[in-house]
């Protein structure tokens, strides 16, 4: 039977065919974001990867398949599979807040951009702040920890960027921020998720503490072209 928990096997899919619809470039049973946005693809018919990764890598240099393994064009390469949790919650967050947490502005999104690439570089791109709400804890005038929503579904948003500048780690940013926005969520009756990955232990506890579960082991096949690496080896 086909619930509405399922979608969540395929979210890049199922974001682009629900509320991010208007993200999406469609390749006829492949979909990614524009890569402005976020550089994740997602499809229904595995024959159609061939094709659609081979142009959607004319317009972004590196990006990633989630899901099931793709077929790729011998120009391309598939640089690693990064294995994550898939991981839900089911209940808001019981929590006190520490920290003034600050809703985020288009005035903010250089800063943005700029701590999530020092922490988590290759997944946030220049408008990838437009696809949800993210907030933010400052420490005299310096965004230092933020977390935001990235993929959405009619029923679900997920968690993503949950980002800690290394100088002001340990100081529970990460737990009060990773509330903030699953309450969020919940109050606009959508289900949150996130992912997390697999070996990143002291993040996975951390949102078992807060309640989320694991719920399935979800593969980030990350994809760039084969002439790069020769290029670069020609050069040395």
């Amino acid at each position: 039977m086909i619930t509405e928990e399922n979608k969540l096997d395929n979210p890049v899919w199922n974001s682009l065919s629900e509320s991010h619809h208007e993200f999406a470039i469609d390749y006829n049973g492949t979909r990614f974001y524009n890569p402005d946005y976020c550089p994740f693809g997602g499809f229904t018919e595995v024959e159609s990867t061939l094709y659609a990764t081979e142009k959607y890598a004319s317009l972004c240099d590196n990006f990633f398949i989630v899901g099931e393994k793709p077929k790729i064009a011998d120009t391309l390469k598939i640089v690693k599979e990064l294995v994550c949790l898939q991981m839900i919650i089911h209940e808001k967050i019981e929590i006190s807040l520490d920290n003034e947490i600050i809703k985020l502005t288009e005035s903010h999104k250089d800063e943005l951009f700029d701590l999530v690439n020092l922490v988590q570089p290759g997944y946030f791109k220049t408008k990838t702040f437009l696809l949800g709400n993210y907030y933010g804890i400052f420490n005299n005038g310096q965004l230092v920890a933020i977390a935001g929503e990235r993929m959405k579904m009619n029923d679900f948003t997920e968690v993503s960027a949950i980002v800690t500048h290394p100088d002001h780690t340990g100081k529970g940013y990460a737990k009060q921020l990773t509330s903030h926005v699953v309450n969020s969520i919940f109050d606009e009756n959508k289900t949150p998720f996130l992912h997390v990955v697999e070996t990143n232990p002291g993040a996975i506890k951390l949102y078992e503490k807060l309640g989320f579960a694991t719920r399935r082991k979800m593969s980030f096949w990350n994809i760039s072209k084969n002439d790069y690496s020769s290029a670069i080896s020609k050069k040395q």
